[in-house]
């Protein structure tokens, strides 16, 4: 199955996809939001192109696991998004993703710019690696 992995953010929306298979997990770039509406149709317009099957949402829980403002707008984001297209939406915790994105970047030798820019796509595939992982388990 193909799917979209999202690392959602009130300023950059984070992407990534995996294969057919749902082996391989590549980052997609991010979405500079400008409108509500814009990023909708970006996201429609990739789920097309791309024949998407699934996405996944990252949920940023607070570490005790209870609901920030933040997880009310990504949980709002999905429900919108889910009702502007025709495939399923799924949410995924994706506590200290970002810490591990980091982790993965230090790892592949990126510093500075190219780091800040590739993070949040980087953080997408964690998050959709994760979910792979345990609907596959």
């Amino acid at each position: 199955m193909r799917a979209l992995g999202i690392d959602f953010g009130l300023k950059r929306v984070g992407l990534s996809v995996c294969d057919r298979t749902g082996t391989l997990v590549s980052p997609h770039g991010t979405i500079v939001r400008t409108t509500r509406q814009a990023l909708f149709d970006e996201l429609a317009e990739i789920i097309h192109n791309e024949t998407i099957e699934a996405v996944v949402v990252g949920l940023p829980l607070s570490l005790d696991g209870s609901d920030t403002l933040t997880t009310r707008q990504a949980r709002n984001f999905a429900e919108s998004l889910e009702r502007r297209i025709d495939v399923p939406v799924h949410l995924m915790d994706e506590r200290l993703t970002s810490a591990q994105a980091e982790e993965e970047l230090n790892a592949a030798g990126l510093r500075g710019a190219k780091r800040k820019a590739a993070l949040d796509s980087q953080a997408a595939v964690v998050i959709l690696r994760s979910w792979l992982d345990s609907v596959t388990s």
